[in-house]
């Protein structure tokens, strides 16, 4: 007898490839989210200088800063796993798919990490 996995057990996303995909897709549409609350900043402005005095005052936050440390790792990840996944569509690496993904993501975690603390160091200054 066929015995079906629930929907919400994991086990199915065993391997390295599985999770990259899922979080490839998600990182996607934060990305998309990120734009269209950009492009809503950038509107502020065309209704008036003090409005977007305002809208920047908030967006230069703390938390703010936080999150925008956020928002570069989920650049850096969906960057680097995209040249992973042109690497295995275009040059036959998919026998390294793996290697790539550990390699590219250290590769992005230590740009993550550069590149926080440039974001940080400017909260106080």
């Amino acid at each position: 007898m066929y015995k079906r996995t629930p929907i919400y057990d994991l086990s199915y996303y065993r391997f390295i490839g599985s999770w990259a995909w899922i979080l490839h897709r998600l990182s996607g549409l934060a990305l998309i989210f990120y734009l269209t609350l950009h492009i809503w900043v950038i509107h502020s402005l065309t209704v008036s200088e003090a409005r977007f005095n305002s809208v920047m005052t908030t967006l230069s936050s703390p938390l703010f800063k936080i999150l925008e440390v956020g928002l570069w790792g989920v650049i850096l990840f969906h960057a680097f796993n995209g040249i992973r996944i042109a690497i295995v569509d275009f040059f036959k690496g998919s026998e390294f798919h793996r290697r790539w993904f550990y390699l590219l993501i250290a590769i992005a975690f230590v740009l993550w990490a550069l590149g926080s603390y440039m974001i940080i160091s400017h909260i106080h200054g």
